[in-house]
C-alpha cells in the first residue's frame, strides 16, 4: 500500500449540551488513508461518520487531535486544504438558478481555473458522469441520482487529490445507486483517493479497499472487508424462516446442533453461525422436521459487514 495521503490521530469532537454536559460525537479515532485508496467509514446513523468527515474537510472545528492531508495540517491552513480536497455532502446543494454546465463552470472559476481549461473540463466531466445531454438543463429537473452525479462532477472541476463522499447514495433508487458505484470505481481507477461514509453494508463491501467500522464516535475495527468478515465465526450463515413465529425453534437448535458458534433470532427467522455451514444446514432442517416445525425457506448466506457490526456491538446497523 502506498504512503498515506490522510493521517488522522486521536481525533475528538465534543459538543456542549444542556446542564453543562458534554457530548462526545467523535472520541479519539486514529486512522490513515493511502493515496489511491477507497476508504470507508461504516456505521449507523449518528455513529460519528459525518462529524469525522466534517473535521477532515474544515467544516467542523476539531476539539482535539490532528488531521494531516497531503502534508498539510487541516487546523493550520484551511485554504490549502480546500484546494486539495472536494466534498460531496449528503444534501443536494447545487445552484438551482444555473444549468448543469454552469454549476461546473462557476465552481471552477471560484477555484481560479482558467477559462479555456474549465470549459474543456466541464464537457469532459459531464461526459464521464453521463450528463452531457443534460448540460443545459437545470438541477430542479434532475432525478436524485443525476443530481448526485452532477455534484461529483462539480467537485472534480478543480482537480482535487481527495474526494469525500458523505452518504453519497442515501435516498437513491437501486439503479441509480449501482450507476453511482460504477462512477466511483471509474474515478478511483483513474487515480483518485476517495474517503466515503455509508450505512449501507453492501456499499462498503463492494467499493472500499478498507473499512473502519464506527459506532458512538469510536472505531471498533479497521481492515479490508474480507478480513473484517473473517472475524465472524462460522464462515457462512444458515437462515431458517418458519411459516409462523416459532420461539422454541432457536432453543431446540441450541441444544441439538453440533458446531453452533452463535444464533440470532428475529420474529420468524433464525440465523445460525456454524463451523461447518453446509453440514449444519442439513442438520438444522432435520431438527425442524423431527420437531414438526414448518419451514418456509432455508438459505445459506455469506457473512456480511452487518454480521461484523452485530458481532462487535450486539445490534444491527439500521438500529
Amino acid at each position: 500500500m502506498s504512503e498515506p495521503i490522510i493521517q488522522v490521530e486521536d481525533l475528538c469532537k465534543v459538543y456542549p449540551a444542556p446542564g453543562g454536559r458534554r457530548v462526545e460525537a467523535v472520541n479519539g479515532i486514529t486512522f490513515d488513508v493511502a493515496d489511491g485508496e477507497i476508504f470507508g467509514l461504516l456505521g449507523p446513523n449518528g455513529a460519528g461518520k459525518s462529524t469525522t468527515i466534517g473535521m477532515l474537510t474544515t467544516m467542523v472545528k476539531i476539539t482535539s487531535g490532528q488531521v494531516v492531508i497531503a502534508g498539510v495540517n487541516v487546523a493550520d491552513d484551511a485554504i490549502a486544504i480546500k484546494e486539495l480536497i472536494a466534498v460531496v455532502p449528503q444534501i443536494t446543494n447545487l445552484d438551482r438558478s444555473l444549468t448543469a454546465r454552469e454549476n461546473l463552470l462557476f465552481h471552477a472559476k471560484y477555484f481560479g481555473v482558467p477559462k479555456d481549461e474549465r470549459e474543456e473540463r466541464a464537457d469532459e466531466l459531464l461526459e464521464l458522469m453521463a450528463l452531457r445531454s443534460r448540460a443545459g438543463d437545470y438541477p430542479a429537473d434532475f432525478s436524485g441520482g443525476m443530481a448526485r452525479r452532477l455534484m461529483i462532477a462539480r467537485a472534480l472541476m478543480h482537480e482535487p487529490r481527495v474526494i469525500f463522499l458523505d452518504e453519497a447514495t442515501t435516498g437513491l433508487d437501486p439503479q441509480s445507486r449501482l450507476m453511482l458505484w460504477h462512477k466511483i470505481r471509474e474515478l478511483n481507477e483513474a487515480g483518485r483517493t476517495i474517503c466515503m461514509t455509508t450505512h449501507y453494508m453492501e456499499e462498503a463491501d463492494q467499493l472500499c479497499d478498507r473499512v473502519a467500522v464506527i459506532d458512538q464516535g469510536r472505531i471498533l475495527a479497521l481492515d479490508t472487508p474480507a478480513n473484517l468478515k473473517a472475524l465472524v465465526p462460522g464462515g457462512n450463515v444458515v437462515e431458517l424462516r418458519t411459516a409462523v413465529d416459532n420461539a422454541g425453534l432457536a432453543d431446540t437448535l441450541r441444544r441439538e446442533l453440533t458446531g453452533l458458534e452463535n444464533i440470532e433470532t428475529e420474529e420468524n427467522t433464525v440465523r445460525l453461525f456454524l463451523d461447518r455451514p453446509e453440514q449444519g444446514l442439513l442438520e438444522a432442517v432435520e431438527v425442524a422436521r423431527i420437531h414438526d416445525v414448518e419451514l418456509e425457506s432455508v438459505k445459506l448466506q455469506p457473512i456480511t459487514l452487518e454480521d461484523v457490526f452485530v458481532g462487535l456491538t450486539g445490534r444491527g446497523l439500521r438500529e
